[in-house]
């Protein structure tokens, strides 16, 4: 393999770790409500210093998958943590998550097949729980 393939393929390592490392910390951010909305895959790209189109690109041939799929991913992930590790309401969580309530239903149910009540019934820890 050639130095330039070599870079080629460190390179795109690093945009999917940085990108990754964004989402996590970006999501934390909209939940903590230091940020008001979440960024659009273009505005992220910018910050990351690579143009929409290469951190697509990239993400693709890195993982399989586009960009939005994981940004969607951790969204998802954030939200059952949420429904399982805290008392907020479902609504609150999905006002956290920057949804409107009835959106939020739609888009929790796409991921994990089921609506945020039922996930929350079935997956919640009892408050005498050794883990509370």
């Amino acid at each position: 393999m050639t130095d330039s393939k070599q870079n080629n393929l460190k390179r795109s390592k690093e945009i999917t770790a940085e990108y990754f490392a964004f989402l996590d910390q970006h999501i934390e951010e909209v939940i903590s409500g230091k940020i008001s909305d979440f960024l659009e895959l273009n505005q992220i790209a910018k910050l990351l210093h690579v143009s929409h189109s290469h951190l697509s690109d990239t993400l693709q041939r890195e993982t399989g998958h586009h960009p939005c799929y994981f940004y969607d991913l951790k969204i998802a992930d954030k939200a059952k943590f949420l429904l399982t590790d805290t008392e907020l309401s479902i609504a609150e969580i999905a006002k956290k998550l920057t949804y409107d309530p009835s959106n939020f239903g739609k888009f929790f149910k796409k991921w994990t097949g089921e609506t945020p009540g039922n996930f929350r019934k079935e997956n919640k820890l009892p408050k005498s729980s050794p883990y509370f």
